[in-house]
């Protein structure tokens, strides 16, 4: 456990960069903010990586197991959580200007099916009902209602979310009239899995390993890493964004994925830009001790959820941060954890499509 008054940030903050080559400049005419440059970036390395190796793997005769190991090593081990992150953070600040907006179609569009996200769907989720609803019991995804230490409680979640998420997000948007959130987000559905039929016909293999399977682990994931974030929730309190979500602050992860890690502060201010989230969160450390918020040091949610499913509390104890000093011993810390990973089931569950649910 480590007091917040002796925390030194390390994750990524904003350095002004004070030359940019030819092709940098060129960019940075088209985006609306020049810090988002790091994406285009990303972009082309995957445009010229992995797109190429998903192409040549549909060539016939040239799938093979060793080929798809080093796809997906190279996709799932490196690249993917700096994709999805970027997907995430241009879905809240669009990354080009309004006359080369059309540009902004390239993420969600080209280059999110190769990663297991269908076309709108993330944005439809996340911005259209997700962030509307802050994990509470008429959030699609909310944590709420299942007991938060447990893996079966967590597959619970994960089937409901593959078998009935897509249907259930549809109708919520129709039921709070996101008209036009709906239609892209329908559209962008049956367009991947009619494209995607239609390459199984010329080659199964290569299609399901390139386009199908991934959306299966990249949807397993992101329940993962929802569930990390919104694990501790005060049953008390559940509506409010410093106890019902979680800071991971000085992780590797938050140099690759963007400092995703900041998730009160996100929730709290969603538009702001990602390199501003350290700074946010340090200037507010004494609101986060009132509050009795949750902060970890040096793991990520994904690690958070891993230590709940194996009841490793003794781990998140050790990577706690102080922030109420009322919480100063490990027991305390744990007692803490135990209490906010409990189930909250004493709320009125109805089918969206009937009408919301209520606390």
């Amino acid at each position: 456990m480590t007091d917040i008054k002796s925390i030194t940030i390390t994750d990524p903050v904003n350095k002004e960069k004070t030359s940019y080559n030819f092709i940098e400049r060129f960019f940075i005419y088209l985006l609306i903010d020049k810090r988002d440059l790091t994406f285009i970036k990303l972009c082309g390395l995957i445009l010229v990586t992995i797109i190429p190796f998903a192409v040549y793997l549909f060539i016939p005769g040239n799938l093979n197991w060793w080929l798809v190991l080093i796809y997906y090593a190279f996709n799932f081990g490196i690249l993917t959580g700096s994709f999805i992150l970027m997907l995430h953070l241009t879905s809240h600040r669009p990354l080009f200007k309004k006359e080369y907006s059309y540009l902004n179609n390239v993420i969600p569009w080209v280059i999110g099916p190769f990663f297991g996200e269908t076309p709108e769907s993330y944005f439809a989720h996340h911005l259209g009902m997700h962030h509307a609803e802050d994990n509470m019991p008429s959030d699609l995804s909310s944590t709420m209602k299942y007991q938060r230490d447990s893996f079966g409680d967590f597959m619970k979640y994960y089937f409901d979310f593959i078998v009935y998420g897509l249907y259930d997000l549809a109708v919520y948007l129709k039921m709070k009239n996101r008209a036009k959130i709906r239609k892209n987000f329908l559209v962008g559905e049956f367009s991947f899995w009619i494209i995607a039929v239609a390459l199984m016909v010329f080659n199964f293999k290569a299609t399901l390993f390139v386009f199908i399977i991934p959306v299966f682990m990249v949807r397993f994931l992101m329940m993962a890493g929802n569930w990390g974030q919104h694990a501790f929730i005060d049953r008390n309190n559940p509506k409010n964004n410093y106890t019902n979500s979680i800071n991971c602050i000085n992780v590797r992860y938050n140099h690759t994925c963007f400092n995703d890690g900041y998730h009160i502060v996100h929730h709290l201010k969603p538009a702001m830009h990602w390199l501003e989230l350290p700074g946010e969160f340090m200037k507010n450390t004494d609101k986060y001790g009132t509050e009795n918020a949750i902060v970890f040091q040096g793991i990520d949610f994904f690690q958070v959820w891993f230590f709940l499913m194996t009841k490793q509390y003794n781990t998140l104890a050790d990577k706690m941060v102080i922030v109420n000093p009322n919480i100063i011993t490990k027991e305390q810390a744990i007692a803490l954890l135990k209490e906010r990973t409990r189930k909250i089931d004493d709320y009125v569950v109805i089918k969206p499509q009937a009408k919301m649910q209520t606390v």
